[in-house]
C-alpha cells in the first residue's frame, strides 16, 4: 500500500528488506525485487517491471547478501490408475536490472543462481548466451561453485539494451541435474547523451510579406538516450535572431516538433535578404538543470515575390533613325526595379501604350540588362511622317502583388525622328505587262516604262538602261523610258515561257549616293501563223509484206490553234516512182494514213515525201519527209534485226555466203603479197648503173653541223649522177628519210615526181620536202632527210651541162667508156655523134 502512494520514480528511497524476494501468495499477484540499488515492482502476468525505483541502501543492506535464483522443484503426481508422473513447476524469472555506466568495483555481483539439489550433492554452474560465451563475451562471469553471477565492466545501455543468458546446472560428471533457466538482463538508461542535430546548419525559407503563422521550415535534433524516457524527450527553443529587423522576435518554434513559423509582419526581401536564428535542443523534457543541450544554426532566406514595379529612368527617352530601315535600334529605355535581378519579378516587358497606329515599332526585352531596346520592324517614309512621339509603358512578367499599383514612373515618353536618304526610283506598275503580235520587225515601239523618285523634296534625275533581256530583243531610251524592238519577236523562241517574255530595266538617279531600282517588263507574245507543220514522228517501220500495210502520221506544228491544225496532207508529185508506190489518206484534221499501192517492198529505207498545209490565216505549206524502214517481219508484225536473225541460228544460204566472203578475202591476201615481191624485185633491179664498190656516195660524209662546203673534200663530183638521167622508177625513190621504216606491203609511201628542170636543185628539194610532208610514216618532229643529188655549184660544175652545149658535139664522152660497164650506154647515147 504504501508503494502505490509514491510519486515520481526518480525519488531515492530508502526501503528495508529482508530477503531480496518477496513471492506472491496468489497468481497475478505483484512483488518488490530489489537488485543493485534498484526496486522493481514485477508482474508475473506481463513478464516485465511495472516501476522502477532508484534505492540508496543502508549499511543493513549492504550486508545482505545478494539475491538467489532457485531452478524450479520437481514433485510426484499420482495418477487415477496409481502412476506416478513427475510434474515440473512453472516459474518465470524476473528480468535483473543493471543501470548502465556503473561506477562500482568490478567484478560486481548481481544474483547467485542456485539448485536446491546442491544440498545433497555438488552441483557447477555456468551461463551461455550473448554477453557470455557469445560476443561480446567476458561481461557476464559466475561462480561455477556458488553460482554467483557477476558483471565485469560498466554496460553501455545505447550500445546494447538488454541480454538475454541461460543458466545451467550439472553434475560433477557433467550430467544435467537441472532444466535451463533464461535469465533476462536490462541495462536502465542514465541521460550520458547529449542532443545531436541532423544538421550543422539548417536552410529554409519564406517569401516576403508572410502573413503571420505562416510556415517555415523544421529543425529535427536525436537523442541516443532511451526516447520513452525523460532521458530522450527533447525540447526546441530560438535562443537568437540575426537580424533584429524590424522585430527581434519574427520567428517562433514548436519545442516539441521543431516547426519553425512566422510570429510578425513585415517581411521584406529588399530590405532583409535572409535572417539566421540559434536553436537549442534540450533533454529531460528542456529541465535547464538536468537536461543535456545543444545548438543549431538556420538560416532562411527570405524568397522575393513582385512587390516592386519597374520604374522608368527617365520620363523622356530619344532616338532616330534612317528611313526605309528595319530592324534597327532606336533606343535604350533604362528602367530599375528592386526586386530580385533575372526573376520574373524583375524582367520588364514594354508596351507602346500611343503614337504607333500603323506598328511600325516594336520593344524587345534585353534580359541581361533588362533594358527596353525600341526598334524599327516596319520601312518609315521620310517624305509621309518625319517624327514620332511615343508613349511606352514597362509592366513586370509576372503581375504585380495584392495591393501594390504601378506608380507614374512605369510610364514615359519615347521621341523618335526619321533621317532622310536617297531613295531608289521606284517603277510603277512593277511588273508591268502588254501583249502584242510577234514577228514585229526591228525598231517598232512597244511602250514605255518610267519609275518615280521617292524623294520628291529632292531634284534628281532619272535615267533608265536594260539589265537583263536574254534574247536581246528590246532597247530602252535612258532619257524618257521608251522601249523598242531591235530584232524580230519569236514566240517559239526558248526563252518564251508560256507565251512570256520578261525583260528587267533599271533606273538611276543622280543623288549622293546614286540609288537605282529595278522594273520588269512583262510581255505576253500573241501567236502568229509563222512556221510551218512537219510530219511527226519522222521515223517509221513497215514489213516487207505488210498486213495490214498501213502507218498512221500526224504533224507537228509550234504554232498555237488556229494557226496549226486541223491539217492537210498530200503526197508529193515527185519523185514519180512514190504516188506509184504509196497511197495517203487523210483520217481527221490530225491525222493521215500511209499505205503501200503494191503487195510488198524490199527492205530498206525509203523516204517518203509528203505536204502538209495548216488551217492559219494565211495557211502554211511544207514538205517534209517521212523516213519509212521497211524490214522483214516475224509472225507477230515486228521487224526482226540482223542480231535476231544470228540470236535465232544461220540457214545453209548464209553459212554459204559467208564461206564466199572468206575466200574471196584470203585471194585478196594473196594476190597483194605476190604483187609486193614483184615490187621488191624490180626495185633491186633498178638499182644505181656504177658499180657499188665504185659508188662514191659511199664515200660522202655526213656532218651534224655544217662546214665549210663542198670544197673541203678531195672528191670527184662529177662522178654524181643527175636525177634526169635516171629512169622514172629510179626517181621515185630518190629521196628517202633516215628514220624511214623499212618498205612493207601494209604501207605505200608518197613519191615526188622528177624535178622540172635538171638544173634547179630548189625545186628538187621542194619535191623531197612535199614527200616527206606526206609520208604516214613520218614521226612528228622534223629529222634529216638524205638527197641522192647533191647540186649544182661544185668544182666538177653540174651534170644538167649535158644539155647545155650545143648537138654540134664538140664536147668529147668517150671517157664514159672508161667508167665501166653501167656507163657504156651513156658513151654509146653521146659518144656517137649527132645520130
Amino acid at each position: 500500500t504504501s508503494i502505490k502512494t509514491i510519486q515520481p520514480p526518480s525519488i531515492v528511497l530508502q526501503i528495508l528488506f529482508k530477503s531480496s524476494i518477496t513471492q506472491p501468495t496468489r497468481p497475478g499477484w505483484l512483488y518488490i525485487t530489489a537488485v543493485c540499488g534498484c526496486v522493481c515492482i514485477f508482474s508475473p502476468v506481463h513478464n516485465a517491471c511495472l516501476l522502477s525505483l532508484q534505492v540508496k541502501p543502508s549499511d543493513a543492506m549492504l550486508t545482505q547478501q545478494v539475491p538467489e535464483i532457485l531452478f524450479p522443484w520437481r514433485s510426484l503426481d499420482v495418477r487415477g490408475d496409481g502412476t506416478v508422473r513427475r510434474v515440473k513447476r512453472d516459474w518465470v524469472i524476473p528480468p535483473i536490472n543493471v543501470p548502465e555506466n556503473s561506477r562500482g568495483q568490478f567484478p560486481e555481483e548481481l544474483v547467485r543462481i542456485r539448485s536446491d539439489r546442491d544440498k545433497n550433492r555438488l552441483l557447477r554452474y555456468s551461463v551461455t548466451g550473448p554477453g557470455a560465451d557469445q560476443p561480446p563475451t567476458s561481461i557476464f562471469i559466475i561462480n561455477p561453485i556458488s553460482g554467483q553471477l557477476s558483471v565485469t565492466k560498466p554496460l553501455d545501455r545505447e550500445h546494447i539494451f538488454n541480454f538475454h543468458l541461460r543458466a545451467h546446472a550439472v553434475d560433477l560428471n557433467g550430467n544435467q541435474v537441472e532444466n535451463p533457466i533464461d535469465i533476462v538482463i536490462n541495462v536502465i538508461d542514465q541521460n550520458d547523451n547529449r542532443p545531436e542535430f541532423t544538421h550543422t546548419i539548417f536552410n529554409g525559407s519564406v517569401p516576403e510579406g508572410s502573413k503571420p503563422g505562416s510556415f517555415v521550415m523544421t529543425v529535427t535534433a536525436v537523442d541516443k538516450d532511451d526516447p520513452k524516457t525523460a532521458n530522450g524527450m527533447l525540447r526546441y527553443k530560438i535562443l537568437s535572431q540575426n537580424p533584429q529587423s524590424p522585430s527581434s522576435s519574427m520567428f517562433t518554434i514548436n519545442n516539441k516538433t521543431g516547426d519553425i513559423i512566422t510570429v510578425a509582419a513585415g517581411l521584406d526581401r529588399e530590405k532583409v535578404t535572409q535572417y539566421t536564428l540559434i536553436i537549442q535542443a534540450t533533454d529531460m523534457e528542456g529541465n535547464p538543470t538536468y537536461g543535456l543541450s545543444n545548438t543549431a544554426s538556420t538560416v532562411i532566406r527570405i524568397t522575393d515575390i513582385n512587390d516592386n514595379p519597374p520604374e522608368f529612368t527617365t520620363d523622356t527617352f530619344f532616338g532616330e533613325v534612317h528611313e526605309n530601315r528595319v530592324n534597327v535600334i532606336v533606343a535604350n529605355l533604362t528602367v530599375t526595379d528592386k526586386d530580385q535581378p533575372h526573376t520574373s519579378a524583375w524582367s520588364a516587358a514594354y508596351r507602346i501604350i500611343t503614337g504607333d497606329p500603323t506598328g511600325r515599332f516594336s520593344i524587345p526585352t534585353d534580359h541581361t540588362t533588362n533594358e527596353g531596346l525600341l526598334t524599327v520592324i516596319k520601312p518609315i517614309d521620310f517624305e509621309l511622317t518625319r517624327s514620332f512621339m511615343l508613349t511606352v509603358e514597362a509592366e513586370n512578367e509576372v503581375p504585380l502583388a495584392r495591393g501594390v499599383h504601378l506608380p507614374r514612373q512605369s510610364t514615359a515618353t519615347v521621341s523618335v525622328r526619321i533621317l532622310d536618304i536617297n531613295e531608289s526610283p521606284e517603277f510603277s506598275p512593277n511588273p508591268k505587262s502588254i501583249k502584242l503580235e510577234e514577228g514585229l520587225p526591228a525598231g517598232s515601239l512597244l511602250t514605255t516604262f518610267t519609275a518615280q523618285d521617292p524623294d520628291r523634296f529632292l531634284r534628281q534625275t532619272v535615267r533608265y538602261s536594260k539589265m537583263y533581256d536574254p534574247a536581246n530583243w528590246l532597247e530602252i531610251d535612258q532619257v524618257n523610258g521608251r522601249i523598242s524592238t531591235i530584232a524580230i519577236l519569236d514566240r517559239e523562241s526558248p526563252y518564251v515561257k508560256n507565251n512570256f517574255y520578261n525583260v528587267t530595266f533599271m533606273a538611276s538617279d543622280n543623288g549622293i549616293p546614286p540609288a537605282s531600282g529595278m522594273g520588269t517588263l512583262q510581255m505576253y507574245l500573241l501567236d502568229i501563223n509563222d512556221n510551218a507543220p512537219h510530219v511527226f514522228p519522222p521515223e517509221v517501220e513497215m514489213c516487207e509484206k505488210p498486213d495490214p500495210n498501213a502507218i498512221n502520221v500526224t504533224a507537228s506544228d509550234p504554232d498555237l490553234t488556229p494557226n496549226a491544225g486541223p491539217f492537210a496532207f498530200e503526197l508529193a508529185n515527185r519523185p514519180s516512182d512514190v504516188r506509184r508506190n504509196w497511197t495517203l489518206n487523210r483520217l481527221n484534221g490530225e491525222y493521215a494514213q500511209l499505205r503501200l499501192r503494191i503487195g510488198s517492198l524490199a527492205s530498206g529505207i525509203y523516204k517518203v515525201p509528203i505536204m502538209i498545209t495548216d488551217s492559219g490565216n494565211l495557211p502554211m505549206s511544207n514538205t517534209s519527209y517521212l523516213k519509212v524502214k521497211v524490214c522483214q517481219c516475224d509472225h507477230h508484225g515486228d521487224c526482226v534485226d540482223m542480231e535476231r536473225i544470228i540470236a535465232a541460228g544461220l540457214g545453209t544460204g548464209a553459212i554459204i555466203a559467208i564461206l564466199i566472203c572468206i575466200i574471196i578475202l584470203l585471194v585478196l591476201v594473196l594476190l597483194f603479197v605476190m604483187w609486193m615481191k614483184r615490187r621488191d624485185k624490180e626495185r633491186q633491179a633498178k638499182q644505181l648503173l656504177i658499180d657499188p664498190e665504185d659508188d662514191v656516195r659511199d664515200n660522202i660524209l655526213k656532218y651534224d653541223e655544217e662546214g665549210g662546203g663542198e670544197e673541203d673534200q678531195d672528191y670527184d663530183l662529177s662522178q654524181l649522177q643527175q636525177p634526169d638521167a635516171l629512169e622514172p622508177e629510179c626517181v621515185k625513190v630518190g629521196i628517202r628519210r633516215m628514220d624511214e621504216r623499212p618498205l612493207h606491203h601494209d604501207h605505200q609511201y608518197p613519191l615526188r615526181s622528177a624535178a622540172p628542170h635538171p638544173g634547179d636543185i630548189g625545186d628538187f628539194i621542194h619535191e623531197g620536202l612535199k614527200a616527206a610532208d606526206n609520208d604516214p610514216t613520218a614521226p612528228p618532229y622534223d629529222s634529216l632527210l638524205v638527197f641522192d643529188y647533191e647540186g649544182s655549184g661544185s668544182d666538177a660544175g653540174s651534170l644538167s651541162s649535158l644539155h647545155s652545149f650545143s648537138s654540134s658535139g664538140d664536147q668529147n664522152y668517150d671517157y664514159l667508156g672508161e667508167w665501166g660497164p653501167r656507163f657504156r650506154k651513156l658513151a654509146d647515147l653521146y659518144g656517137g655523134g649527132d645520130d
